[in-house]
């Protein structure tokens, strides 16, 4: 980027794409990696944490970014591919230094940090955050205070060096709201245990549920423990309630028991009724939320019901028809009509006339083998489970197939989608080359080290 380029503020950088020299996508950024200086030195940017296609997040230098611009970071097209891993001296920008407190130098005032802007140093390779904006008065991550916003230089405050504790997330949140629960899981995977409950905290109920259903079980039960048992029961109400039942079936009994007894009696029924099927069979896979219409429905009705933005698309790709009541456990399974069906017919059409009744459903005890030989066979992307009686009692959908036959730790594992080898082996950091920083350790770039052109040159 030539001298004199615009300063830019961070909050337009978090997922914006990294591009190479071809024009060709090979990442997102996911954050910026600083080294913080004494005195009161503005801290140099070292990299960003960029995120590729099998989700592991590696470090890019900034040595390697040659244009920022239009919302989108061109690179020279080397990356090396080994995962990221924080050092001591770095300070990550998203995941520490938003939402701060610190203190104008001038008058001793405490402020909050909405955004940090960096800038290329003229005639250098260099980057470094050259200002801080902050808003006076105290707003934390569940109200928004109206107070005066200013922009300042890095010299003018004080206290990013310190540990913070109840920092808040407001701002961080910010930079990712548009990312799909099952990235923004991902983002709060890669933050310490303090910042990751701190996050949790600030999400609301209903985009807490959906990125804790996303998340490695062991951050579940984490961020669950540090709720108070009141919301942790409203959070749970608010998952899918076969992924409500696999955490509390994670829980001591005694924890379990306790919040089951703070969930409404209906909710609380379900969480029981799965938690009595064995993990790995349709039962124990099942939601119990299907769509589920009378006979005399419309097709209309039907479309209506699927319209449901909070819907997941295999939830809404069929609706089960049966006779009262139309909570699981249903009057008797009629049949299931698909939504391609739904899309032929006129919307007047009764869904009972419809139905498609062939296939035979699950029974709850079938075992996962049997539940995947059923969607491999049929292809399916859902299916109804059926008790003796002939109830609805829930349905399976492909995704809760697909997460109980990979690995218990997939969800923390970089799959290679273009089959190629990640390289990641014996590699070494991208390092820069370059002296220390009083003392400080710094990443340097000898250029060769574990390094694959994203061109694949």
């Amino acid at each position: 980027m030539a001298a004199g380029a615009p300063r830019i503020f961070v909050s337009h950088l978090a997922g914006v794409a990294v591009f190479d020299p071809n024009g060709d996508q090979v990442a997102r950024v996911r954050d910026l990696v600083v080294m913080l200086r004494v005195g009161r030195r503005p801290p140099r940017l070292l990299g960003l944490v960029a995120e590729v296609a099998t989700r592991r997040r590696i470090f890019l230098p900034m040595t390697r970014v040659t244009g920022i611009q239009s919302g989108q970071v061109l690179t020279t097209g080397v990356l090396n591919v080994r995962r990221f891993e924080q050092r001591p001296t770095e300070r990550l920008v998203f995941g520490e230094l938003l939402d701060r407190r610190v203190t104008l130098t001038e008058t001793g005032e405490e402020v909050t940090v909405l955004d940090l802007s960096v800038q290329q140093l003229p005639a250098r390779r260099d980057w470094e955050i050259d200002r801080v904006f902050v808003r006076k008065g105290r707003g934390g991550a569940f109200r928004r205070s109206k107070g005066e916003t200013l922009t300042v230089e890095w010299s003018a405050v004080t206290g990013f060096s310190l540990e913070e504790h109840g920092q808040g997330a407001e701002n961080l949140l910010a930079t990712f709201e548009q990312l799909r629960p099952a990235d923004l899981a991902n983002v709060l995977h890669h933050l310490s245990a303090k910042r990751r409950a701190e996050v949790a905290a600030a999400l609301d109920d209903d985009r807490l549920a959906d990125v804790l259903e996303e998340l490695p079980e062991d951050d579940q039960i984490e961020i669950l423990g540090k709720l108070a048992e009141e919301r942790a029961a409203d959070v749970l109400e608010a998952m899918d309630p076969d992924d409500a039942a696999d955490l509390l079936g994670e829980l001591p009994e005694q924890d379990k028991e306790r919040l089951l007894s703070l969930m409404k009696p209906a909710d609380a029924a379900d969480m029981r009724r799965l938690m009595a099927y064995e993990e790995h069979t349709a039962g124990g896979l099942m939601t119990t939320e299907p769509i589920v219409l009378r006979p005399d429905a419309t097709v209309a009705d039907a479309l209506a019901r699927i319209r449901n933005p909070d819907l997941s698309p295999a939830h809404a790709a069929q609706i089960y028809v049966c006779r009262p009541p139309d909570e699981t456990p249903t009057g008797k399974y009629l049949g299931t009509v698909h939504f391609q069906r739904l899309l032929r017919d006129p919307p007047y059409t009764l869904v009972g006339s419809i139905i498609d009744d062939d296939l035979q459903p699950l029974a709850p005890d079938a075992a996962l083998p049997v539940v995947a030989g059923f969607f491999a066979t049929y292809d399916m992307v859902a299916a109804p489970v059926v008790d003796e009686s002939g109830s609805l009692l829930g349905a399976v959908t492909v995704d809760d197939v697909l997460d109980h036959m990979l690995p218990d730790d997939w969800r923390e594992t970089e799959y290679d989608l273009d089959g190629t080898d990640d390289g990641t082996d014996g590699t070494a950091d991208d390092r820069r080359d370059g002296t220390a920083d009083e003392g400080t350790d710094e990443r340097a770039d000898d250029g060769t080290d574990g390094e694959v052109r994203a061109d694949g040159a």
